[in-house]
């Protein structure tokens, strides 16, 4: 399985297709009462799955990060028991069996390394396959590392130990400042949100108040304007809160 790159399954792609049209469809009555908008706003459905495909890469490359972190643990308490680098891929399926279960991405690629060991493909070549395929920067590294070590007579124990350690360390902290950043997201989402409750309350509260906005170029081209203030201001607090270490 290639990583770096995210398709959706057919369920997904489904749910994410609906999402983006009842957004069309609560835009389009907020601020047009106009078909004619909904229909003028579905091509953003394009854009709305490229970013949902981002959102859901992220989520999915920092899963495997952690797993392949707790994955070479497992070796490496292998290794500590005395088996090879070879055999200790296999025997770390036994722990993670227990962590993450048989239907995990790293028992998978485990698996698969652990069976291509056993038709003689040097170890550290298939880590570094697999580090390509992830494309995430830690694990390339660390297959470099491993790679340098493994065909020096290096302690792969300790080195396994230390790099995983370090990495280990970079994700902690990244846990840190999304744990602060948390509240800030929350409340980026619901000032995002109340632009469409204040719209909807005057709507429901005062019937025709905002009709005069509606189904005439003037009324039109204040709702735009007003709706692109409101798009620059959400990517502009997305921006903000969204750190990368």
């Amino acid at each position: 399985m290639d990583y770096s790159v995210y398709k959706f399954t057919k369920k997904e792609l489904g749910i994410q297709i609906l999402l983006y049209t009842i957004l069309d469809g609560v835009v389009s009555y907020l601020f047009y009462r106009s078909f004619y908008a909904f229909i003028l706003f579905s091509p953003g459905v394009l854009w709305f799955l490229k970013e949902r495909r981002k959102t859901f890469q992220r989520k999915r490359t920092s899963e495997f990060q952690s797993q392949f972190l707790a994955g070479m643990k497992c070796v490496s308490t292998a290794l500590s028991a005395g088996y090879a680098i070879e055999n200790a891929f296999e025997e770390s399926l036994k722990e993670i069996t227990k962590i993450y279960g048989k239907e995990s991405m790293i028992f998978a690629e485990f698996s698969n390394i652990a069976a291509q060991v056993k038709l003689n493909r040097p170890v550290e070549q298939l880590v570094g396959d697999l580090a390509e395929r992830t494309g995430i920067e830690d694990i390339i590294s660390f297959a470099q590392v491993f790679k340098v070590s493994k065909r020096t007579g290096g302690d792969m124990q300790a080195i396994i130990r230390n790099t995983v350690g370090a990495i280990t360390q970079k994700q902690e902290t990244q846990l840190e400042i999304g744990t602060c950043l948390a509240s800030k997201k929350m409340e980026q989402n619901i000032m995002s949100a109340v632009p469409f409750f204040i719209l909807i309350y005057v709507s429901v509260a005062s019937p025709g108040f905002l009709d005069v906005l509606y189904h005439n170029e003037m009324g039109a081209a204040v709702m735009s304007i007003c709706l692109g203030i409101y798009v620059a201001a959400w990517f502009l607090g997305r921006k903000i809160v969204n750190i990368e270490v």
